[in-house]
């Protein structure tokens, strides 16, 4: 087989940044970064929406005068009849192709071409061969898939366009009730939109002081940030279409360039995690999913086990 060069994508903001910061992120994303498709539009919670809003229609003109491919999310959980209508709305007016991550969008979508989020359980071929024939035609697996599954939906599906969930704190649930909120004595309905106090989370400890999960709004999310470098280029030669970024509250267009090289075989694995910890310190990095660990886990390249991170 043919190798061909992977695509760098970049998935949505998961959390509550104000409306100037989201823009300029995305607007230095356009400018700077060598990442081919963007997905933008508020995934996690319906109430952050008018923060980004009055940036979305400039945004998506700096992205697309840079050359980047444009999609838009829809929301992970949708509870609400005016969420219900964005929904709809958004399928039914927008120009771009829509990212599904709740299943309450394939039905809308059902039949026009569309692409599946890391938020949709896909976890083997007959389900990702279902949603193809439905109309979607890009699927970012979620990023608790081992290594097995990913290379045998690889294996099944040839030429179809799969993406990698390959950076980022994973996405691990999401409710109706918003957690982030009862942590600072608030409910959702009277939020104060607190998430926004935390830009890359709130940090969650067990009561003997570990690390366990972080909160971001009605979103639970990984403590550590899964991390996949040298693990990529198997699944790059098998037909790995899209490497997936997920936006951090760090340097995301020096972590685009670090993940670049690495695909294009300029850095080793080694050389890039250690530019990684200086761009995005004091998180723990983790590939245990992709090694059948727990995902918490870093497995070191050449090595079967697991090794803890202090």
């Amino acid at each position: 087989m043919e190798n061909k060069r992977a695509a760098l994508s970049l998935g949505p903001v998961y959390y509550l940044w104000d409306g100037p910061k989201w823009r300029d992120f995305y607007f230095r994303i356009a400018d700077e970064a060598d990442i081919e498709c963007v997905t933008l539009g508020e995934t996690v919670c319906s109430k952050r929406q008018h923060f980004s809003e009055p940036h979305v229609a400039d945004v998506i003109e700096r992205l697309e005068a840079a050359g980047k491919q444009v999609t838009l999310s829809t929301l992970a959980m949708v509870t609400l009849e005016r969420e219900s209508r964005h929904m709809r709305d958004l399928i039914r007016d927008s120009d771009h192709r829509v990212e599904a991550n709740d299943l309450s969008a394939l039905g809308l979508l059902a039949g026009q071409p569309h692409s599946i989020g890391p938020l949709v359980n896909v976890y083997n071929a007959a389900t990702a061969r279902t949603l193809a024939a439905r109309g979607a035609n890009t699927i970012c697996l979620p990023p608790e898939l081992p290594a097995a599954s990913i290379e045998r939906m690889l294996k099944e599906m040839p030429g179809f366009s799969f993406e990698l969930f390959a950076f980022g704190r994973m996405p691990l649930a999401i409710s109706a009730r918003c957690a982030h909120a009862r942590s600072k004595g608030l409910t959702k309905d009277n939020c104060q939109f607190i998430c926004g106090e935390d830009p890359d989370g709130l940090a969650l400890r067990t009561l003997d002081r570990q690390s366990f999960l972080v909160l971001n709004g009605v979103q639970t999310m990984s403590n550590s940030c899964a991390v996949l470098l040298d693990d990529l280029a198997p699944f790059v030669a098998a037909g790995l279409a899209r490497v997936r970024l997920s936006p951090q509250d760090c340097d995301m267009v020096r972590v685009a360039a670090i993940y670049r090289a690495v695909l294009d075989g300029r850095i080793d694995g080694d050389e890039a995690l250690t530019e990684l910890a200086t761009v995005y310190p004091g998180v723990r990095f983790s590939n245990g999913f992709l090694h059948q660990r727990e995902g918490a886990a870093w497995v070191a390249r050449g090595r079967g086990v697991a090794v803890a991170q202090g």
